[in-house]
């Protein structure tokens, strides 16, 4: 039985972060990568948990050496993926999640064209606005920002192995779960 390599996708406040870490805690059996940023750290997270926070000269240097599986920037934050804990799992034959932005599972395909790209999508274009402006974790300015990148990530659905739509977080967690399994 071969591992799989799992990109879960789509817009800024679909709920990416909640679903995955749901499907975590139903899957025993699935390892969620956690992501390296410079964006500031966010009331409750724990570095090494949701993000490794670092500053971007640690990032670039971490980029120019290579070690990074995809990395982008975004609303004026780098974030990617370590290459090294990926490969590791993989090879222990443990299936991997990532959670990563259109950019990065771009560059994941390009690497690993075996991997499973899952676009998470919102219900509607309202239900993604709200979302995003009842986080409370940014700006206007940045929601707004995040809303214009959003339209252009919602047009690249074609390219992902499969679409789910996220209206409620146990139900969608349960249908990637599925997925998951159905390509073990």
């Amino acid at each position: 039985m071969t591992a799989n390599l799992i990109v879960v996708s789509g817009p800024s406040g679909v709920g990416k972060s909640t679903v995955v870490k749901e499907l975590k805690e139903r899957a025993g059996s699935v390892w969620v990568s956690v992501s390296m940023t410079t964006r500031d750290q966010r009331d409750g997270e724990v570095h090494g948990r949701e993000y490794f926070f670092v500053t971007r000269e640690e990032f670039e240097e971490t980029v120019r050496m290579g070690e990074m599986l995809e990395w982008a920037e975004f609303a004026g934050n780098l974030y990617g993926t370590p290459a090294q804990p990926v490969a590791d799992k993989l090879l222990e034959g443990t299936d991997v999640i990532l959670e990563i932005e259109l950019q990065g599972a771009r560059q994941v395909r390009a690497r690993f064209p075996q991997a499973k790209l899952v676009f998470l999508k919102p219900p509607s274009w309202e239900v993604l606005v709200e979302r995003l402006t009842n986080r409370g974790t940014e700006t206007l300015e940045t929601i707004s920002r995040r809303l214009e990148v959003a339209k252009i990530e919602l047009e690249a659905e074609a390219e992902f192995d499969v679409s789910v739509v996220n209206h409620e977080v146990i139900a969608t967690a349960e249908t990637l779960l599925d997925f998951a399994r159905s390509h073990s």
